[in-house]
């Protein structure tokens, strides 16, 4: 999983609402990285520092603030079942306020259905790549505000 987060300069293949993505300024531990997202009929750019810590991190930060007055998304990965290699547990969060009232109200009214299209995306993207999952995924606990 730490694979296919950490492949930003692809996400404009399989992330939903990612029209482009490019990675540039490489730096020992990560990456600056500049996205196109789209929430129809609005198309946006921003950049955000992408921080890695194989295998357990991937935290990526906006950098820019046309699009957000902040965006932090922090991706953890630690072992799953001791009996299961191929498992692990993900923490993901996500924490953001737009500048715009269009695209917060936007992003209020469909945020669950964005963040389970963006879930399923990353599980669907690993399947592709590595094959069938090693267990069925299991959602541990969800707060969403």
């Amino acid at each position: 999983m730490f694979e296919v987060v950490s492949d930003v300069s692809n996400y404009y293949k399989f992330v939903p609402y990612v029209k482009k993505s490019k990675v540039h300024s490489k730096f020992s531990n990560g990456y600056k990285a500049d996205l196109i997202v789209g929430f129809p009929p609005l198309n946006e750019k921003y950049t955000s520092k992408v921080t890695l810590d194989s295998p357990s991190l991937v935290k990526s930060v906006c950098t820019d603030g046309r699009l957000f007055n902040f965006l932090l998304n922090e991706w953890k990965f630690s072992p799953g079942l001791k009996d299961i290699p191929q498992s692990c547990v993900l923490d993901f969060t996500v924490s953001f306020e737009f500048k715009s009232l269009l695209h917060s109200n936007i992003a209020n009214l469909f945020f669950d259905l964005i963040c389970d299209q963006m879930e399923y995306a990353f599980i669907l993207e690993a399947q592709k790549r590595f094959g069938s999952p090693s267990i069925k995924s299991h959602i541990l606990s969800s707060r969403r505000t």
